[in-house]
């Protein structure tokens, strides 16, 4: 996938990104953590998430994705399984993690998430940013796959309703992944999953990359 592809879809998986005793070392430190639930979105503060965002940065396909200069500013972990399985509705991805609060009219829709701030910023913001989802386990079709609606996030900020007449009209794709394999998506890229039907685990680091300075005097959680 080229530069001028991911910008038409919006999402390429990469393949092998990470060796597989690299996804099981990876696991196994999240689970050091001792996370409850389904997830937790503080990891980027850890010393070993930081050097593995590095690393993605530097990888020599996601950096052809990754404009110059962008930074590591949150790192999200997700599991979905049998006994943890869950779903999402369509949605787009808007909030970005932030250290204080800012009062700017641009600035919205404020929340707290783990003890931390979350804001949704203007839309031509959002649309610099990239994630990267990194499969530690492999996520088939039984696994609750991401779909994505491909070129939304060319749309802006899409209305609820107009989300949902968007994926009746389709085409939605299903983004399956091998472990090891890194999904890179726009955030504002319509997005959904449904629950896991079979029995294995689905884990995955979510990573965002942002431009080192967020607009209106905002200033990022954490940066690597």
């Amino acid at each position: 996938m080229t530069p001028n592809g991911f910008e038409k879809t919006g999402c390429v998986v990469v393949p092998a990104v990470l060796a597989a005793g690299d996804c099981d070392a990876l696991a196994d430190l999240v689970e050091a953590l001792g996370s409850s639930g389904a997830g937790t979105r503080s990891l980027l503060s850890q010393p070993w998430c930081a050097a593995l965002a590095q690393r993605l940065r530097q990888h020599r396909v996601l950096s052809g994705l990754m404009p110059a200069g962008l930074v590591a500013v949150q790192c999200t972990f997700f599991e979905k399984s049998a006994s943890l399985n869950w779903l999402v509705p369509v949605h787009q991805d808007l909030g970005i993690p932030v250290s204080e609060r800012i009062d700017h009219p641009a600035l919205r829709a404020w929340s707290e998430k783990e003890g931390a701030l979350f804001v949704q910023p203007p839309v031509d913001f959002l649309g610099q940013l990239i994630a990267v989802r990194v499969h530690l386990d492999p996520c088939t079709a039984q696994d609750g796959p991401l779909r994505v609606i491909p070129g939304t996030h060319r749309l802006g900020h899409i209305p609820d309703d107009d989300a949902i007449a968007l994926r009746t009209r389709g085409p939605e794709i299903t983004l399956c992944a091998a472990k090891g394999d890194a999904l890179v998506i726009r955030p504002l890229l319509l997005h959904a999953s449904s629950k896991a039907t079979g029995t294995s685990r689905r884990r995955v680091l979510h990573f965002l990359f942002g431009p080192s300075q967020p607009p209106h005097g905002l200033r990022w959680q954490h940066a690597a």
